[in-house]
């Protein structure tokens, strides 16, 4: 069966799937662990309390991510099978296990139960407040799958959400300072990493004639996606810079035993942000079929600069 019979033909491959003993890789495939990267936002709080070297906040942290993985995951399963129709006509999504028949939609629906049931109870276990934030994620997401992401910007706003999720998580389930100012950074960057795909989205949808295949594109424009860019990417740069200035102002309210991030060094570090920023820019105006969140992962300049970032921050808040 050649591969172009196989996508008008997707119940055949899902037929020959279920004598397929290789799909726990495609339900993994479709949970696309390449992006629980994204989860490191679970960290952030522990980093920036100055925690991270503390053994039972660590732990803590480590399996707060680990299950938010799981239940991002859940999500991405929900999601696909929701999809599947559309994604069917898209030049790269239709390559995806279940649009593509080589993952039935019930393993699919299986595999999405029993995730998201041992992310749950794993999350009580945890912490019920953490628990709750992971439940607010879930329901936002399926929202967002259903309804919210054929809105145009409204979409954009739920994706900042979800990191904001993350990094409230993380404080709640390690017991650690939350920055507001970390909170204000996410959103904003969360924001301008979406601004990005949506732009590159756009993009090969008006180049590919694909966007009957995301209701809402439409409303898209690219000129107003380069407008919402240089703004959103001027205020994350701005809020990163009020907070780099002010982390070391003393009499901060602390909130738990761990002291917050600061460092009069750290204003050093604000070039490195603005660097990032614009290589990211540069990405998401490539005509490529991988989007730019992708891509970043994979980029030599993000990579060194993100390191850089780290390396950084570590120095300078090493007592």
């Amino acid at each position: 069966m050649t591969e172009q019979n196989s996508q008008d033909n997707p119940g055949t491959l899902q037929t020959k799937t279920s004598q397929d003993g290789h799909w726990f890789r495609y339900v993994l495939e479709t949970m696309r662990p390449h992006q629980w990267v994204k989860n490191l936002f679970v960290l952030a709080p522990l980093f920036f309390s100055q925690a991270f070297w503390h053994t039972e906040p660590l732990a803590r942290g480590v399996a707060a991510a680990v299950l938010f993985s799981l239940m991002a995951g859940t999500v991405y399963l929900i999601n696909d099978i929701a999809d599947r129709e559309r994604d069917r006509q898209h030049p790269t999504k239709r390559h995806r296990p279940i649009a593509s028949g080589k993952l039935s939609v019930r393993r699919a629906k299986l595999a999405a139960w029993v995730a998201g049931f041992a992310a749950a109870v794993g999350s009580i276990a945890l912490s019920p407040y953490f628990a709750a934030v992971v439940l607010t994620y879930l329901v936002m997401n399926l929202a967002y799958s259903k309804v919210l992401k054929s809105y145009a910007f409204v979409d954009i706003g739920i994706i900042a959400a979800g990191f904001v999720l993350r990094v409230v998580a993380g404080a709640l389930a390690a017991g650690v300072f939350l920055s507001e100012w970390l909170l204000v950074c996410t959103f904003l960057l969360a924001c301008f990493l979406a601004l990005g795909k949506r732009r590159h989205e756009v993009a090969t949808s008006e180049e590919c004639q694909m966007k009957k295949t995301r209701k809402g594109w439409e409303n898209y424009r690219a000129e107003q996606l380069d407008v919402g860019l240089f703004f959103v990417g001027g205020l994350t740069v701005a809020g990163y810079t009020i907070y780099a200035l002010t982390a070391s102002l003393p009499d901060q309210p602390l909130r738990t035993r761990y002291t917050p991030f600061s460092s009069p060094l750290l204003p050093v570090t604000i070039p490195l942000v603005m660097f990032g920023l614009a290589r990211f820019f540069q990405l998401s105006r490539l005509k490529t079929p991988q989007s730019p969140t992708e891509r970043m992962l994979r980029d030599w300049w993000v990579l060194a600069i993100g390191v850089v970032w780290v390396g950084a921050l570590l120095a300078l808040g090493i007592e």
